[in-house]
């Protein structure tokens, strides 16, 4: 069990410190959502407030984050165990493989996908090298023995994945991409989220 949970330290560590640090050189204030934000900041921060002035963009009021890839696979290690449900696409219904990859895109990252495998492994995103794969790369299988994606995960880093697997293997968990049963139905990858 500790195991399957060594990815998830560095990732927490790096969102606290990235958490304490932006606390510290950044304060905002908002008079209005109509109104421009104001932003005080140390010259190091304002050199970065240039960068990425995408960030400051208001969206009905708030401000504009770019997607994590951090926050997604954290809250995906939050829901390892949450039931297998074909259909299921929610906490509460529990998740099939691609509710349960559209639910964390759509919740962390604000990307809304296409709800089946087949249409996701038809997305106008690059497709991976196997051997180029990155955490968030969405990963497609072939398991009934037909050739044809009817199962997709997300590749979390150190040849591992996360998914809804079936109702018998206990919904929301992480696998080896290597395994014998994993390997041989590997069909492809392709990156809809690049950090």
């Amino acid at each position: 069990m500790l195991k399957r949970l060594a990815p998830l330290v560095p990732i927490t560590l790096a969102l606290l410190l990235t958490a304490c640090a932006s606390t510290s050189q950044q304060q905002q204030s908002y008079s209005s959502p109509h109104q421009s934000l104001s932003f005080e900041l140390d010259a190091a921060s304002a050199a970065k407030a240039e960068e990425s002035s995408v960030e400051q963009q208001l969206l009905d009021g708030k401000p504009y984050e770019l997607p994590s890839l951090d926050s997604l696979l954290v809250r995906g290690f939050s829901l390892i165990g949450t039931p297998y449900r074909y259909g299921g696409s929610s906490t509460k219904t529990g998740f099939d493989c691609s509710g349960f990859i559209g639910y964390l895109f759509r919740e962390e990252a604000g990307i809304k996908l296409p709800r089946s495998t087949r249409e996701m492994i038809n997305l106008p995103a690059p497709k991976v090298a196997r051997h180029d794969l990155q955490p968030g790369d969405l990963i497609f299988f072939a398991t009934s023995g037909r050739g044809r994606v009817d199962h997709a995960g997300i590749y979390i880093g150190d040849d591992e994945f996360i998914h809804s697997a079936s109702r018998r293997s206990g919904g929301v968990r992480v696998d080896k991409l290597s395994s014998g049963y994993w390997n041989s139905r590997y069909l492809m990858a392709k990156r809809v989220i690049d950090e």
